[in-house]
């Protein structure tokens, strides 16, 4: 379905730029720190049977030490510098919530490959633990972003010691697929944040 004039008027204004077709999706920094943050300190208890206590306050630390703040603010221009095509920075829905709103503001077709999002390894095991989808996780502090000759911008990123990788790319055509080893589904409007299902079960 799709948006109104509105609905779609008031999403473009959240992204800077449009994506074209034959760019290069990157992301920049670890998606989910700061979902994983949040999960760490609400459900510490429950995590320490599985964790121990060095692990949590790593995972704890997330946000601050991979991308937020100033770190943030460098990726943004570099990115600008670079010649991207478009940027947005990662929020609540996390990152196909912000995949869904960059294409449908910019009226594309895409391919991303899931394993390609760099993501940390305590977010992966605590979302296991608990049953969440990082990729629909609290994501402030990661950028995606559209641009051409992605590969070389991924590499000046990671020389700067930011985590980043080409994760797909733009076409012309309508369909939006997302490739998870050998299987493909298409990239759906954003449910609710992870987090929220999540607060509901906090006692």
């Amino acid at each position: 379905m799709k948006l109104g004039k509105k609905a779609l008027e008031a999403l473009q204004a959240e992204i800077d730029g449009r994506l074209m077709p034959g760019d290069e999706l990157i992301v920049a920094g670890p998606v989910a720190a700061e979902g994983t943050a949040w999960i760490t300190k609400n459900y510490h208890d429950r995590l320490r049977e599985f964790f121990a206590e060095r692990f949590l306050e790593d995972a704890v630390k997330l946000p601050e030490v991979y991308g937020t703040g100033t770190e943030n603010d460098k990726i943004w221009k570099m990115a600008e510098e670079s010649g991207a095509s478009a940027r947005y920075r990662m929020g609540e829905g996390g990152f196909l919530a912000a995949l869904w709103k960059m294409a449908e503001a910019s009226g594309v077709g895409l391919s991303a490959d899931l394993r390609s999002v760099p993501i940390r390894q305590e977010t992966i095991e605590i979302c296991e633990i608990l049953d969440v989808n990082p990729y629909k996780l609290l994501s402030g502090g990661s950028i995606l972003m559209g641009i051409h000759g992605g590969d070389a911008f991924v590499q000046q990123l990671r020389r700067e010691g930011i985590m980043a990788a080409v994760i797909g790319q733009t076409d012309s055509g309508n369909n939006r697929l997302l490739y998870s080893g050998g299987n493909a589904r298409y990239l759906e409007r954003p449910a609710e944040d992870e987090t929220k299902k999540l607060g509901f079960l906090i006692s």
